[in-house]
This record gives structure tokens, sequence and C-alpha cells, in this order.
């Protein structure tokens, strides 16, 4: 997964739309689900990727495990060797580019919670160390119960920390959806390693409130003008 953000540069001005499939047969007297959009925060090999995903799945978690590539519009990609930023209106990414993404939009519901607990996990994917509350079955290993779910998996009161830019960075996340299938390793942990740190909370840059004017693009890199 390495070079990803030069692969993201290639496609930014790109026709990445999807192909356009036929709209799938609804039964006579059900509805359409409407489409919920929300703001969108990956973490990938080499950058982080803002913007915005719509989906009419209920939960980001399902959404995410509901197709390999996601749509998103108004992105902004930001590189974790220097920090420097590009944005472009629209670009599909791969689930098997991210390791993470910050959860957004509808929770799921309390009543199909019941039955779960948390269990304390640290995990590292790429430059990404996480810390949070992995959600399974009371008494079973939940490692094992991980290997068995989709690709994308949710823990709670989760923080992180990774380099950017040459500097250490730790922030609280709250609900971050992992790609299991990326993942270099995980473990279980202890309330005291796993528990919330006085930290800031993860700021994701809002792509609608920049413009592109400031950036240039020098080869194959951008860079800020000034």
């Amino acid at each position: 997964m390495a070079g990803l953000i030069a692969s993201l540069v290639r496609r930014v001005g790109a026709n990445t739309r999807p192909a356009e499939t036929a709209e799938p047969e609804t039964a006579p007297g059900t509805e359409t689900r409407a489409l919920a959009e929300v703001e969108f925060a990956g973490y990938s090999e080499d950058c982080r990727v803002f913007g915005f995903f719509q989906h009419a799945a209920g939960r980001m978690t399902d959404a995410l495990n509901d197709g390999e590539a996601y749509h998103l519009t108004d992105v902004m990609i930001v590189s974790l060797a220097d920090g420097h930023a590009i944005q472009a209106k629209e670009l599909t990414v791969q689930r098997a580019e991210l390791l993470a993404v910050k959860a957004a939009g509808r929770r799921g519901e309390p009543g199909l919670r019941g039955r779960s607990r948390p269990y304390p996990v640290t995990l590292q994917s790429g430059p990404f160390t996480i810390h949070g509350y992995l959600h399974g079955l009371p008494g079973a290993d939940p490692l094992l119960q991980l290997r068995r779910r989709p690709a994308m998996v949710a823990l709670t009161e989760s923080w992180i920390e990774y380099q950017s830019a040459g500097a250490s960075h730790r922030a609280r996340v709250g609900t971050i959806i992992v790609n299991r299938e990326v993942l270099d390793w995980i473990r279980l942990s202890k309330d005291e390693e796993v528990g919330l740190p006085d930290l800031p909370a993860e700021v994701a840059p809002d792509p609608r409130a920049k413009d592109m004017t400031g950036y240039i693009r020098i080869g194959d890199s951008w860079q800020r003008e000034g």
C-alpha cells in the first residue's frame, strides 16, 4: 500500500465516478431509503483522506462493509510526510486503500448492543497505533470473533498515535472503524492502557471551507504558494 498518495494524486481530476448501474427494482408499496451525507475522515498508509460520503445503510460501519469502493465529494488529501494538501471535487477510494475511517452519522440501535461487552485492545495498522474497545460476546475470545467479522470493524472510546510532518500526533477519535484485513497486529490490553488520556480530539479539516487556489503542482508533488 506504500505510495498511496501518489496514486490518489494521479486520480485527482480524472473521471473517478463509478460506472453507472441500473437502479435496483423496488417492490410495489416500498420506499427507497434516503441517502445520508456524512463527513469522511480516512487514514491510509501515507496520507489522510477527508471529504463527504453518501450512503443509505444507517450505520457507517455497515455502509463501509456494503461496498469495496467509496465515492467521495469535496475531497482533501493530506500527506503524512510533510502535511501538504491536495483537493479535488470527487474521488473514489478503494476499501483496500484505507487502514481506518472515523465513524460519523447514526449509531447502532441500543437494543442491539445488549449482548456484547467491550474488550480493551491495542492495534497497529501501518503508521497508526490505535487504542480502543472492541465489542464482542461475553466469555468468548474477542480476537477470534474479530477474524470472523466483515472487513470493517468499529472500536469505541478510541485514541490514536502517529507521526505527521515529522511530529508525534496523539488525539482522541471516539469511534473508529478499522480495516481488519490490513492490520499489522492486534492484542488485548488493559483498561488503564486503553483508557482515554487527556488529549485533544482529532480534528478534520473541512474541504468545503477551503479552495484550491493556494496550491500549485510541481512535477509529481503539490506545494503551498507563498
